[in-house]
């Protein structure tokens, strides 16, 4: 994939945007230095060039009721290209799964689960990921305490 070319007008305009989401055109022109109808014309062309893919509002998990976040390590059974549809289709209607990453290693994935508590994450565990066609071994990790959490990426 090809790094974008990014003034550094551009670098301010996402960086404003990753700071303040909500940002009115009017703000986001101050903070970054130009007059509305330049920045509004800037923001829509870095949103046309598919460098902001999308908007929105985060939720505190723990203030409605998911008290429990987990990173699962999935690996799938030697051959589980046929059975690779079913996988996706299903972390892909799962809201309780937040992320998934193909990765490299021990394992084939790597999934972010929430949960109300531990019974709900064995139950989804056992019940659902691991009866999924193609997964062999699953093993998970609860997290303790966040430390980080952004989405927000480097922009220098």
């Amino acid at each position: 994939m090809q790094e974008a070319d990014l003034d550094p007008i551009d670098r301010r305009i996402l960086g404003h945007l990753q700071a303040h989401g909500r940002a009115s055109n009017l703000e986001l022109a101050e903070a970054v230095h130009l007059s509305p109808a330049q920045c509004h014309r800037r923001h829509r062309r870095l949103e046309e060039r598919g460098l902001i893919v999308g908007y929105e509002t985060r939720v505190d998990a723990g203030r409605i009721g998911l008290g429990v976040v987990a990173f699962i390590h999935v690996t799938m059974e030697r051959g589980h290209l046929r059975e690779l549809p079913k996988f996706k289709d299903l972390i892909a209607g799962m809201a309780q799964i937040q992320e998934c990453y193909a990765v490299t290693g021990d394992s084939d994935y790597v999934l972010k689960v929430v949960a109300r508590d531990l019974k709900s994450l064995s139950d989804f565990l056992m019940d659902t990921l691991m009866r999924t066609p193609g997964v062999n071994t699953v093993r998970s990790s609860v997290c303790l305490d966040e430390l980080k959490c952004t989405s927000a990426l480097p922009l220098d």
